[in-house]
């Protein structure tokens, strides 16, 4: 048995993790209530890092799903916004956590989901879901 972490295949990493439906309304659900509470607003409130992780993943889940399915030109969107949010988790862990991009191999869209999905195997196996 492969350790997902460190599979070649990209969809490994979520292996047990709830489905990308129910992934894509828990984040919608925190967008939400972030806006109605101001968070991310004038008060210095932000989302926390499970939001971004998860986030992240659900659009990373999508483009591998794309990308195993289409054209790449057909699936570039949706790699294209896996790579944005991926970086958003990446700039998130910067600012918050001590990641330091200065000599680290985060440095491409593609490191960015790989980051991701390092990050998002390891907070899945600590989930009781």
């Amino acid at each position: 048995m492969t350790d997902a972490a460190h599979s070649t295949d990209p969809a490994a990493a979520y292996a047990g993790a709830p489905r990308i439906l129910s992934e894509i309304v828990w984040v919608l659900r925190q967008a939400r209530a972030a806006r109605s509470s101001g968070a991310n607003g004038a008060d210095g409130t932000e989302q926390s890092r499970e939001f971004w992780l998860r986030k992240a993943a659900v659009f990373d889940r999508i483009a591998i799903e794309e990308m195993a399915t289409y054209a790449p030109q057909v699936a570039a969107k949706a790699v294209e916004t896996a790579e944005a949010a991926a970086r958003r988790l990446v700039e998130y862990d910067a600012t918050h956590s001590g990641l330091s991009l200065r000599g680290s191999d985060v440095v491409t869209g593609e490191d960015c989901r790989a980051y991701v999905r390092r990050e998002y195997h390891a907070w899945n196996r600590a989930q009781l879901f």
